[in-house]
Parts: structure tokens; C-alpha cells; sequence
């Protein structure tokens, strides 16, 4: 397993320059959801809000993948590819995006609302909220990133709901995925999971389901991942930095 990076004071605050133009991407492109646009018409414009910010997209750097985003739609969990496919009222889509600053990765995710939702989706995604604000809380020295993941699980399970075992969060820097890895459930033994020291970076990241945990590849893209139950997915994500201050969210227009 390869180490983990740990930032100095001056690498952090070039990762908080880019996270602060990261934020501000992925909030202009929250805002514009609504129904009628298109998941492609979402990636174009991320593209430009990134050239604007004069970063790179980091997705285009993963081999193989040629989006600034993934765009999932209501039973996509993550890496959902931008089409034509036209947002309608009731459904939720999560807008992942990264961006490469100044030698730097940072990572974020959102779930919003089409239109209106019934008051039932509207919970689900509160719920995601609250998993993600309660495990960056614990984002502090001396913890472990098993205090991170038992959060998000009890948040999403106390709900009624699932957390996703398949896929996890990451640490972040020089690229896009770095150790540790951050499952949204708690897996092994608690003092063989990684403890958290200042100068870490997390991309902390709440995947969780309406209905079963089980996923599946949907489609023939070699990218796509759906519930296997078609019942809706939820993401939020942060990149946060562990400081002897406390957790520190880079990912933030603040």
C-alpha cells in the first residue's frame, strides 16, 4: 500500500485556493439544474466555468475518461457519463467534478433536486447531508478514518437506508486518488484503520441508497455504476483538510 501524502502548511493553502474555485464551479452548476437541460449541456458548461477559473479538469486526466464531470441521475450511484439525456421535474442528479490547480487536485460532489420532489426524496437527501457534515467533523488528529466512515454509515442507516460498499472515498493531492481509502461503512478492525494526522487531505465522499447497498455496472461504458435495485442513489463529497485546528473544508466558496 503506498504511503500517505501528508501536506505542509504552503501545499494546503495552494489546495484551498483550488478548492475555493472548485466550489464556485459546482455551485454555478448546481444552480442551473432544472428541468430540461441536459447532462451534456452540464459538462459543457463545467468546462467553461473551469477554463474561466484557469484550472484543469482532473477527470480528463484519469485514463480512459474524457468528461470534466460525472453526472448521475436518479439510480446512478457515481461516474455517470454526460449525454443527451434531458433532466425532468422529480428527479435528483449528482454533479461530480474535480479540478487541477497550480499542481493540485480537489474533489466534490452535490445531489440536487429537478424540479420538485416529493417530500420522501427531499429527506434522502438531508440525510446525505447530514452523514457528510457529521464524518467531517470528525476529521481530526487523533481519530481514525474509521471514526469517518462509522458516521456516515449510522447517519444513512439510521434513516432506513444503505451505504455503498463497493466504492469509497479517497485521499487527495498530487492525484486525484491517493491512500487512504474512506468506505461510507465500517470495515475490520478499528485500530488497523489509518489514524488521521495533521496535514492529510480527504476527499470525503457519502455514497449511499434509497434501497439495497448492491450496485452494478449499467450500460456498456465501462463506467457507469447504478443501484441494483433501480431505486435512487445520493453523493456529497468535500475535499477537507485534517489540521490541528480541527477539520478544515477546502472545497467552500468561504
Amino acid at each position: 500500500m503506498p504511503p500517505i501524502s501528508i501536506k505542509t502548511p504552503a501545499e494546503i493553502k495552494i489546495m484551498t485556493e483550488g478548492g475555493r474555485k472548485l466550489a464556485r464551479v459546482r455551485e454555478v452548476l448546481a444552480q442551473t439544474i432544472k428541468p430540461g437541460i441536459t447532462t451534456l449541456e452540464i459538462e459543457r458548461l463545467a468546462n467553461k466555468l473551469i477554463t474561466e477559473e484557469k484550472a484543469t479538469a482532473s477527470f480528463k486526466m484519469v485514463p480512459g475518461y474524457h468528461w470534466a464531470t460525472c453526472i448521475n441521475v436518479n439510480d446512478v450511484v457515481v461516474h455517470g457519463i454526460p449525454g443527451p439525456q434531458k433532466l425532468k421535474s422529480g428527479d435528483i442528479v449528482g454533479i461530480d467534478v474535480g479540478i487541477y490547480w497550480r499542481g493540485w487536485h480537489t474533489d466534490t460532489s452535490v445531489t440536487v433536486p429537478v424540479g420538485h420532489v416529493n417530500p420522501g426524496v427531499q429527506r434522502f437527501l438531508e440525510v446525505g447531508k447530514t452523514g457528510l457534515r457529521e464524518a467531517i467533523s470528525r476529521a481530526r488528529p487523533g481519530q481514525r478514518v474509521a471514526d469517518l466512515s462509522a458516521a456516515m454509515q449510522e447517519a444513512v442507516e439510521a434513516a432506513g437506508f444503505s451505504a455503498v460498499r463497493a466504492l469509497t472515498g479517497h485521499g487527495i493531492g498530487h492525484a486525484l486518488h491517493e491512500e487512504p481509502q474512506i468506505p461510507c461503512f465500517s470495515l475490520g478492525s478499528y485500530h488497523k484503520s489509518p489514524l488521521l494526522v495533521s496535514g492529510m487531505v480527504l476527499a470525503i465522499e457519502i455514497m449511499y441508497n434509497q434501497g439495497t447497498s448492491e450496485v452494478m455496472y449499467q450500460n456498456d461504458d465501462g463506467w457507469t455504476i447504478a443501484t441494483a435495485d433501480g431505486k435512487i442513489s445520493g453523493l456529497f463529497e468535500e475535499t477537507v483538510a485534517v489540521t490541528a485546528r480541527g477539520p478544515v473544508v477546502l472545497t467552500t466558496v468561504k
